[in-house]
């Protein structure tokens, strides 16, 4: 076994005092370490088939046979230290946090790309387990494991897992607790890279595995190669505290592998680790012969075919949108209107009587809630369910790699499309997700794109009022006319904004059948997460818009909108107070609108073409769309890009919407005069 550095800290020690160990979660991205995470805690971290989806750690208490432990999901990624793609944040975490084990989550039909970071995590002294994760997909694809031999080679317990099932998740919680409790930290692992190489890096290993007192949570190795990679941290530290001759060693090392490799250290470094992995893979695999498959990816990334495929699947999405949310809605209606709607009469004409304070709740408690739900069922549940399953079978990645020449005229990469593809569900993490692009010019352009992506609650008005009530056609004209204006915007900032768009280097995912378990139950638990926001605003919005209207405010607040709303847009004045409730969010406007027809003209009002012309339908889901995101979107915006350019961002969007809003509004009725028609 490895020696122990003298300083390495113990596990009663690295808790600091800790009731129950915690045990961070950490692995490439794309490997199922999230779903792990859930599936032991219960909790809603987002997951998909694509790199960049958990940007932010997530802790949560669980229970393994009795014992707690504390569980920390950190964000993917391919390395820690060092190698460009290593993440020093999830280092730093580790690091400063002091897990008592560490679960390095790898991806068992690909060992050699993901061992490395499980090799670095030990060469940093942490204690670490390995979950062969994704072992179903290995076993499927003709691929046993010798995990025993793993284990002996990486030097660490090994345990093959399936998260969506929780095959071996309890067996490698166990060994994770039992790591935890035996209380020490390698200063070193068993593996060992070539021997050339480890015959340079001998020396600075000597010194640092007796001196490691410097700095207390690294083991000796792990220190050295800190020292090799040049960490300024590291170094600094030890400058400060008169390691001359050690920093004087680690420079030496330094200059013999440069002269070796005839390249930078951090890079020699990786590739050793790679080499190894590859090693092992060979090793402990066996591969058994496959028959010829079809190979998505390849169809999904080649220009001739992926965009036909992508157009197919964009269309796809939308029918069964439109044609599905129909029906639902219908469904919906007619039973609300049967069943609901007059027991809800009934009960608080029973409580208030039948006077403003009764019709006032039944704006809210009735209409209110039929609107929510009338919305919310049939086109928002339905679609993060077909959002799931794209996210799931790991296409958007094919779509980030397809789109990668279009996005640079926007001064973007291609995986800019994944935050703006993950908008369509929700523009909160979709924000989010834009600190996954490399520079800070490229977050700036992509949140602000996302903030004109239709998300589920856009397209529920989208669908709601145009679709419903006007026709598919009208309803993809919005989807159309906000695809021109996201790339006009987009041109523009690449022109405006200083700086240009780097060069895409991403991994291609295996596309995957997703787990329906895994999809029904990722939707359900978005839309109750709606439901949870969205009732009790819309109630309480209802109520507070049923008594301005039976009181005679609501016409006198409407006033100070009328040049915007009724000279510039064409809209009757209430529906542009409805359009300010979208700050809320964004389905708010048309659910209030939808409750302000029920409840004015009666059910039979609730097919609101009797309210408004379909222009007018048109010109209100447009404006809607293309104006601000809502107040979570806003307010994760300026933590993303700051509080000045999300100003910014809220003005163009305001500007945008009016702007095309107004020409919509004066064209559509002229252009229909021209050929014979009297409107949408």
């Amino acid at each position: 076994m490895a020696r122990h550095c003298q300083s390495a800290p113990s596990a009663q020690q690295g808790r600091g005092g800790r009731e129950q160990p915690l045990i961070a979660f950490v692995g490439n991205p794309n490997v199922g370490k999230s779903t792990l995470f859930n599936h032991l805690t219960g909790e809603r971290v987002t997951t998909a088939h694509y790199a960049g989806t958990t940007v932010d750690a997530a802790v949560a208490d669980t229970e393994v046979d009795g014992r707690p432990a504390r569980i920390m999901d950190l964000p993917g990624a391919y390395a820690l230290t060092g190698a460009p793609t290593g993440d020093p944040g999830v280092a730093e975490t580790l690091l400063e946090s002091a897990p008592d084990a560490v679960v390095v989550v790898v991806d068992a039909t690909n060992l050699a790309r993901n061992l490395p970071l499980a090799l670095e995590a030990l060469d940093l002294g942490l204690p670490a387990v390995v979950a062969l994760n994704l072992a179903d997909e290995a076993r499927a694809s003709g691929i046993a494991i010798d995990t025993g031999a793993v284990a002996a080679l990486v030097g660490t317990r090994v345990v093959e897992t399936v998260a969506v099932t929780g095959e071996g998740v309890l067996e490698l919680m166990r060994a994770a607790l039992d790591m935890a409790a035996e209380g020490a930290v390698a200063g070193g692992p068993i593996h060992r890279y070539e021997v050339g190489f480890e015959r340079l890096v001998a020396p600075l290993v000597t010194v640092t595995e007796r001196r490691c007192t410097v700095v207390g949570r690294l083991g000796g190795r792990g220190l050295a190669l800190k020292l090799l990679e040049a960490d300024p941290e590291v170094t600094a530290g030890l400058s400060s505290a008169g390691e001359s001759g050690l920093l004087r060693v680690a420079e030496e090392v330094r200059v013999s592998l440069r002269h070796a490799a005839h390249e930078g250290v951090p890079r020699t470094v990786a590739e050793a680790r790679h080499r190894l992995a590859a090693r092992i893979a060979d090793d402990a695999t066996e591969r058994a012969e496959q028959r010829a498959r079809v190979a998505w990816e390849r169809l999904a990334t080649s220009p001739k075919s992926g965009i036909p495929l992508l157009a197919g699947v964009l269309a796809s999405i939308f029918l069964f949108l439109f044609f599905v949310g129909e029906f639902l809605a219908g469904v919906f209606s007619g039973a609300w209107a049967r069943f609901a709607s007059p027991n809800i009469t009934a009960a608080v004409e029973a409580l208030a009587g039948e006077g403003v304070a009764a019709r006032t709740l039944l704006w809210g408690l009735d209409s209110g809630i039929e609107a929510a739900l009338g919305i919310g069922l049939p086109y928002i549940l339905t679609f993060y369910f077909l959002l799931a399953l794209v996210e799931d079978s790991g296409y958007l990645n094919a779509v980030a790699f397809l789109a990668d020449r279009s996005m640079h005229r926007f001064g973007l990469h291609g995986r800019a499309v994944i935050p703006l593809v993950a908008g369509a569900g929700c523009s909160v993490p979709a924000i989010l997700a834009t600190r996954m692009l490399s520079t800070g010019r490229e977050r700036f352009i992509a949140a602000t794109l996302v903030s004109f992506v239709p998300c589920s609650a856009r397209t529920a008005v989208i669908l709601g009022a145009v679709g419903h009530y006007v026709g598919i056609g009208p309803a993809l004209g919005v989807y159309v006319v906000t695809l021109l204006v996201i790339g006009l915007v987009g041109i523009g900032m690449s022109r405006l904004v200083p700086g240009h768009a780097g060069g895409l280097v991403m991994e291609m995912f295996p596309f995957r059948r997703p787990d329906a378990r895994v999809v029904a139950r990722k939707a359900w638990s978005q839309f109750t997460e709606f439901l949870v926001v969205a009732l009790p605003v819309v109630i309480v919005g209802s109520i507070v818009l049923g008594g301005l209207y039976e009181s005679g405010w609501l016409w006198t607040l409407t006033t100070p909108l009328d040049p915007v709303v009724s000279g510039l847009l064409g809209l009757p004045s209430v529906a542009g107070l409805t359009l300010l409730f979208g700050l809320l969010r964004k389905e708010f406007a048309l659910q209030l609108l939808a409750t302000l027809a029920i409840a004015t003209m009666g059910e039979g009002a609730g097919d609101l073409a009797s309210f408004m012309s379909g222009t007018d339908l048109f010109v209100y889901a447009l404006v809607n769309t293309l104006a601000f995101p809502c107040i979570s979107a806003v307010a994760v915006l300026g933590r993303v890009v700051g509080v000045v350019r999300a100003a910014g961002v809220i003005s163009v969007t305001v500007g945008a919407a009016l702007l095309v809003g107004t020409l919509f509004a004066k064209g559509i009725p002229v252009f229909m005069q021209l050929v014979g028609g009297g409107g949408l």
